[in-house]
């Protein structure tokens, strides 16, 4: 099962028509309810299971700028000022800090890596620095094992995904959106060569806009409506353990292991350097989209094979009596890789010998909305007008989504918007434009 996330109330009754329709009740599509509803827009959010019930909740929790994609950069700046604002913003504490991230450098080779990417980032890399010896030693009380240096940002920080989404839906709700709970979208209507509205399992809600913030659902749902939209899921796992008594206050990553401090006082523990694709129809259908970066990071993908008809990314044809996909599958909840796990907590237990003994309170897995680039899509679609993106945050979600959620809002409405968008546009998947992702974890 997954981990334990805040309830979000239920029992709006769906209404016949909204201005927008919110497909998802990720951090994104509740961050975009949130800015639509302060700006006086009539908005529904329809999510098949629970308020951030698959990858919102699922994450590490990391809330940071270092290492990103430089054209993610002004929008994570965006973020980590609506983080630092959080409780302002939706009226209750979700656990973010400014305790720092660091990357750890086990020899030179990665310090050069870590160093290209404060090149790359130029003036965006802030208060970023290598530190090493003394500095970094100060950061990781307990440990024993030294480190050649570790790339160290100390604005970034660190929330707690299990509140995060519930509490930005639980502020959208006062603000005036309806959030509507195991509603599935069906199919998105069209009329005259614009969207129309959704039918969701309980009806038609007409609507002029519809925001697709899907997570990996989203690619399937826009292919029913002529649009492609190249995106795999890819399955991460983590766990967490019980209180720890001593340790670091923030969070990192290493060759092996990554570990966040929670709220409670134990640890997310993940390893960062493998995750698992479930071979489906669409590994075959965007194959040429993704070979380019699966030919760099075969290593740190792993293939496995997925069920073809029947799965969650397989065929599923609808049968009769059973509703629609999203229906059958109302929260995506795959095994954890327990194996990849343990041994990520035992390369950690060497460095902090402080966690032996500390009883693994859960493990659980969640998949993630991954494109080619590793750049997320937030963008209208000009060949559907009404039809707006937000989804393939590639892992990168959490952290950034109160501004993906505003910038989605501002696309949305025609304001001015937060960042330049031009990097999320969907046209470039089909204008010969390449995806490349830069460096970063």
């Amino acid at each position: 099962m997954g981990p334990p996330v805040d309830p979000v109330p239920a029992g709006d009754i769906q209404p016949k028509s909204a201005d927008v329709v919110i497909v998802g009740g990720g951090i994104i599509g509740v961050s975009a309810a949130l800015f639509l509803a302060k700006k006086g827009i009539s908005v529904v959010v329809c999510e098949k299971g629970h308020v951030a019930g698959e990858q919102s909740s699922r994450n590490w929790g990391w809330c940071r700028r270092m290492g990103r994609d430089p054209r993610e950069l002004p929008l994570i700046v965006e973020a980590l000022k609506m983080w630092g604002g959080i409780e302002e913003l939706v009226g209750e504490d979700v656990g973010f800090r400014r305790t720092g991230i660091l990357y750890l450098c086990q020899d030179e080779s990665d310090v050069d890596h870590h160093a290209g990417w404060m090149k790359s980032a130029g003036d965006y890399a802030l208060d970023t620095s290598m530190i090493e010896g003394k500095a970094l030693a100060e950061l990781m009380p307990g440990a024993q094992k030294t480190f050649r240096a570790a790339l160290h940002t100390p604005s970034d920080g660190r929330a707690e995904p299990q509140k995060a989404a519930p509490a930005i839906a639980r502020a959208a709700q006062r603000a005036g959106a309806r959030i509507l709970l195991r509603c599935a979208v069906r199919e998105i209507e069209t009329e005259g060569g614009r969207v129309s509205g959704v039918v969701t399992e309980n009806g038609l809600i007409r609507a002029g806009t519809v925001v697709v913030a899907g997570g990996a659902w989203s690619s399937r749902l826009c292919r029913s409506v002529g649009i492609g939209l190249p995106q795999l899921a890819v399955r991460s796992s983590v766990m967490r353990t019980g209180p720890v008594q001593g340790g670091p206050e923030g969070a990192a990553w290493t060759e092996g292991f990554a570990y966040r401090k929670r709220l409670d006082g134990g640890y997310t523990i993940a390893d960062g350097t493998i995750s698992y694709h479930h071979l489906s129809p669409d590994s075959f259908r965007y194959f040429a989209d993704f070979l380019p970066i699966l030919s760099r990071e075969w290593r740190s993908v792993g293939l496995r094979f997925g069920d073809f008809v029947g799965g969650p990314f397989g065929l599923s044809p609808r049968l009769e009596g059973e509703g629609s996909t999203y229906e059958r599958h109302r929260t995506l909840d795959p095994a954890p890789a327990v194996g990849a796990l343990e041994a990520a907590r035992a390369k950690m237990e060497k460095v902090f010998p402080v966690l032996k003994g500390v009883p693994t309170l859960q493990r659980w897995a969640g998949f993630i909305d991954a494109t080619p680039d590793a750049v997320p899509v937030i963008s209208p679609v000009k060949s559907l007008p009404g039809l707006v993106i937000a989804t393939g945050f590639s892992g990168h979600g959490f952290g950034i989504g109160p501004a993906a959620g505003r910038l989605t809002a501002d696309l949305v409405t025609g304001d001015t918007p937060l960042v330049d968008p031009q990097a999320f546009r969907y046209e470039r998947f089909i204008d010969g434009t390449k995806h490349r992702p830069t460096t970063g974890v």
